[in-house]
């Protein structure tokens, strides 16, 4: 019993310590955001359609690199400066995924820093994987939000995520020819970026506690169990764990790396689901969106990755091989000295 409370404190605060500081990142962000950026702004550079749209939002990441405990609140704040719907939720997906950092992670943790062609070959492999698939499973969600926002409106966002209908203090300061002291300026985003921490932190500990609670019962040994008898269960083994273990996209490669008993699919639905789905993130998301929206989510994600990485498995099923499985040969007997 005592183990199991120091487990579960280890893993709250490791999670609490991981995530805070890009909450404040986010935070003093869509404070900048809601101070500087003018609401008309958004709407010029946006393109009107639907495609190119969420396709700028799947790449928004590499603008705007936010890890997924951070960019929330900078979607958030995008939002009510009017970036439409789909384009936000195309950001929020992939944008922890192409961050720079996160895939220069993937690319050491997958062996890119090891001596020889074919761990570099590997590596590359699964960076590549991972951000075409996290780009390809934001942008049909991206669409499919598109055609639900369609039908169903503003009514899919919570009141502090739908976009004012009157002037916000960046249209009037622009209005009025942009007349603020810089004090004032940064009173305001203070202002903000408080208000935002602590509305999102408060889902955030919510999430981590659960998060903490669910990996006392669910480890990695269950999982690599389970998908050496049953290998067609390691790919939705995965995304479960992908979903309770709650990891920073920046070190969930590492993780990810360390199941050496698994093939380059299960790993792949691990990565790129982590980032777009955790329960921190489920907490997070009922502070913007409604649950009709959450649940759209959720069933994109879910299964594309799933469909994803199961059709890649079928096709690759040794695309990379279990790294505790090299393969080597053996070299025949000697043979016997003549007489």
């Amino acid at each position: 019993m005592l183990n199991d409370i120091q487990d579960f404190v280890i893993t709250f605060t490791s999670i609490l310590w991981e995530a805070m500081p890009f909450i404040v990142l986010g935070a003093l962000i869509a404070g900048v955001l809601e101070e500087f950026m003018p609401q008309q702004f958004i709407g010029r550079i946006i393109p009107r359609y639907a495609l190119p749209a969420v396709v700028i939002g799947g790449l928004l990441g590499l603008v705007f690199p936010m890890c997924e405990c951070g960019i929330v609140v900078v979607m958030r704040r995008l939002l009510r400066k009017g970036l439409p719907l789909s384009c936000c939720i195309a950001y929020m997906l992939n944008g922890p995924i192409v961050n720079v950092v996160v895939l220069l992670s993937t690319y050491v943790a997958f062996g890119g820093l090891k001596p020889g062609p074919d761990a570099q070959q590997a590596a590359w492999t699964m960076v590549g994987l991972r951000a075409g698939l996290g780009f390809v499973v934001a942008c049909v969600t991206g669409l499919v939000v598109h055609y639900v926002y369609k039908k169903h409106g503003n009514r899919l966002l919570t009141a502090v995520a739908t976009p004012p209908a009157v002037p916000t203090k960046a249209d009037e300061a622009e209005g009025d020819g942009g007349r603020k002291s810089p004090w004032r300026r940064l009173a305001n985003i203070s202002e903000t970026a408080l208000h935002d921490f602590v509305d999102i932190t408060v889902f955030l500990i919510l999430g981590g506690a659960l998060a903490a609670f669910a990996k006392l019962y669910i480890g990695p040994e269950q999982v690599q169990t389970l998908s050496r008898d049953y290998p067609y269960l390691a790919i939705p083994a995965m995304m479960v764990l992908a979903v309770l273990m709650t990891l920073c996209s920046e070190a969930d490669a590492f993780v990810a790396a360390s199941f050496t008993e698994l093939t380059a699919a299960p790993k792949l639905a691990y990565l790129v689901l982590g980032p777009m789905l955790d329960l921190k993130l489920l907490m997070m998301y009922t502070r913007v969106f409604r649950p009709r929206l959450i649940a759209v989510i959720v069933a994109c994600t879910v299964v594309q990755t799933g469909i994803y990485t199961m059709l890649l498995h079928v096709w690759q099923p040794d695309l990379l091989g279990p790294t505790t499985t090299a393969r080597t040969t053996v070299a025949p007997a000697p043979a016997p000295p003549s007489r």
